[in-house]
């Protein structure tokens, strides 16, 4: 038998990989950081703007976003930002009727272009709220998307 002390020294580091992730050694603490708690935690969808954003967004063409018309999941709701505005710093995006609207927060770099997707969890009926942060104006769109108990539709 051949041994293969390639496959043996993978195993062997990423075996000492997991000890120090698990150790707390190897904890992506800077990207951990970057979360704005205040926002998070306020209550109303024009509190985590402000707090977040330093202000609240008018409504724009330029902003679209994508969401179903009737979620029968409020637990998995697909949503997609996207944005013609250029310079975009952030796109951020709020839950009305949830207990903590702001959903999601992304911060994009110097040439990214507009376009954000996620998921996130709606408890009930609401407003999805999209902000773009672009050359220091808030511009914003919103869509309504009904949330079904048990995805009977109604």
């Amino acid at each position: 038998m051949k041994v293969d002390n390639k496959r043996r020294l993978l195993l062997r580091g990423t075996l000492g990989v997991g000890a120090l992730a698990g150790a707390g050694l190897l904890a992506p603490r800077g990207v951990l950081a970057a979360w704005s708690k205040e926002a998070f935690s306020a209550d109303s969808t024009e509190g985590a703007m402000k707090t977040l954003l330093g202000g609240t967004a008018s409504a724009s063409d330029a902003v679209s976003i994508k969401a179903p018309d009737i979620a029968e999941n409020g637990a998995v709701v697909p949503i997609t930002v996207e944005t013609s505005a250029a310079n975009v710093e952030s796109i951020s995006v709020f839950i009305s009727n949830n207990p903590s609207p702001l959903a999601a927060n992304f911060v994009l770099g110097a040439g990214a272009s507009g376009y954000a997707a996620t998921r996130v969890k709606m408890g009930k009926t609401s407003d999805v709220v999209a902000v773009v942060k672009s050359g220091g104006t808030l511009q914003s769109a919103t869509k309504e998307v009904k949330v079904t108990i048990g995805g009977c539709g109604g």
